[in-house]
């Protein structure tokens, strides 16, 4: 007897989800979870989500550019301050 089976589909119009596998005995009795993969966001498209997000990433920009408002770190003080 089996105890579970993983099945991958695409929902279809309407939202229908069609489980086929000749190891489900006709009748018999089961319980469906349907988990839904989250679909991936670019993460540009992610920085630039929100007029927030897009304003501070256009200014940082701005300020790479015209080398304003940085901070410049030498590897060696990263080490030190990070080193674990």
């Amino acid at each position: 007897m089996i105890t579970g089976i993983r099945q991958k589909t695409v929902v279809r119009e309407g939202g229908k989800i069609e489980i086929v596998s000749p190891e489900l005995p006709t009748g018999a009795v089961v319980e469906v979870i349907v988990v839904v993969e989250p679909v991936e966001q670019d993460t540009t498209e992610y920085l630039l989500s929100t007029e927030a997000n897009r304003k501070h990433l256009l200014e940082a920009m701005e300020n790479i550019e015209k080398r304003e408002n940085l901070v410049v770190i030498t590897p060696e003080e990263w080490n030190a301050k990070y080193r674990l």
